[in-house]
């Protein structure tokens, strides 16, 4: 009796392992509470385990010095603060993207994560070699270019105490927010950041009206033709698949949103969608030049302690025409000195000095 009862709970054990093993990367969750402090074999092998290596980013990174933050699987900045980001810095990185994990650092309480380079531009070890001259100065055998950006970001993940002791495997599951390492191809790391409605319709091959330009590209590839035309004062792009006698769609933009869906079927009937099927965050690209931010140490020509000048504008010119000069005393023949001829007594030479006329003989 006792054999038998031995054999459903084997059983049982033996599925719920197999289920476990089964379920994707990131949706159990780690528990790293009683964890010990990390070792520095740990440390070691983290590094040696991650460094170099390629994932699918899962959420915008920004280029710059701020980057993002990971803590109880919370990313920030995010919403409405991340996209101001992204349009004053410029996107290191978007949802889909193939990146590659340039650099870590394991801190007291945190792990960093650097992305294509990072955000700070790094020497070679040779860029760092320079060569004396004979009047004391130096020049470097390699010069690096010093106008060339980093394009890189990074992100931190936060622990409420010490970095835990863990396991790669356990560490993906953290970064699952922000890093993607399980993805086949950019469009399943793509297809886990847009809503369900519109992963389903890049299934299908179908444009919804609604949809941005990276997601109509996801959807029915790059469009063989492009036309820019005018309705009124709004100006759009239609964008056309396909040639007769197949089904020729034309997807039309505004911006970065698709207004318009028509389809021109083999028999002649059309489909026509104006109504918006989908509504998607816009997310700022460029930003303004006037609106970023003057840096406090940007370059001036003024001397230490000297105030800045007033930038305001000054009050335009007036628009009133001044006065004619009044006329001088007239002569007793009725004319002023103004009227008399050239060369005359009490005429004017043409520097303003009074002309006194020809000399006696």
């Amino acid at each position: 009796m006792k054999q038998h009862c031995r054999l459903p709970i084997a059983l049982l054990l033996f599925l719920s392992v197999l289920a476990s093993a089964d379920s994707p990367p990131g949706t159990q969750s780690v528990d790293l509470a009683k964890a010990p402090a990390m070792s520095k074999e740990t440390r070691e092998n983290l590094i040696h385990a991650f460094d170099t290596e390629l994932v699918y980013i899962r959420t915008a990174f920004p280029m710059g010095r701020v980057g993002l933050k990971l803590h109880n699987g919370v990313v920030t900045p995010n919403g409405q603060e991340l996209q101001m980001m992204m349009s004053t810095y410029g996107p290191a990185a978007k949802p889909g993207d193939l990146a590659r994990i340039s650099d870590i650092r394991i801190n007291a309480r945190s792990i960093r994560f650097e992305i294509n380079g990072g955000p700070v531009k790094k020497k070679k070890w040779y860029q760092r070699i320079e060569v004396g001259g004979v009047g004391g100065g130096s020049t470097p055998i390699a010069p690096s270019d010093s106008n060339a950006n980093a394009r890189g970001s990074f992100v931190d993940l936060i622990f409420d105490r010490s970095v835990p002791e863990m396991t790669p495997v356990q560490l993906k599951q953290l970064l699952m927010p922000v890093f993607d390492f399980n993805s086949k191809s950019p469009l399943e790391a793509y297809l886990e950041t847009v809503p369900p409605k519109v992963k389903q319709a890049i299934k299908e091959h179908r444009v919804l009206v609604g949809m941005n330009r990276e997601m109509v590209i996801y959807a029915k590839g790059r469009a063989p033709k492009k036309e820019r035309e005018r309705d009124g004062d709004t100006e759009y792009e239609e964008w056309i698949y396909g040639d007769p006698p197949q089904d020729v769609e034309f997807v039309r933009f505004v911006g970065d949103e698709v207004i318009r869906d028509e389809i021109m079927k083999v028999g002649g009937n059309k489909i026509v969608k104006t109504e918006k099927e989908v509504d998607i965050k816009k997310e700022p690209t460029e930003a303004k030049a006037g609106d970023q931010p003057r840096p406090a140490n940007a370059p001036t020509l003024r001397r230490p302690g000297e105030a800045a000048p007033d930038t305001t504008p000054a009050a335009g010119p007036s628009s009133t025409r001044p006065a004619a000069p009044s006329a001088g005393p007239t002569s007793p023949g009725g004319t002023s000195p103004t009227d008399a001829p050239p060369g005359s007594p009490g005429s004017t030479s043409p520097n303003g000095m009074p002309n006194p006329g020809s000399p006696p003989n």
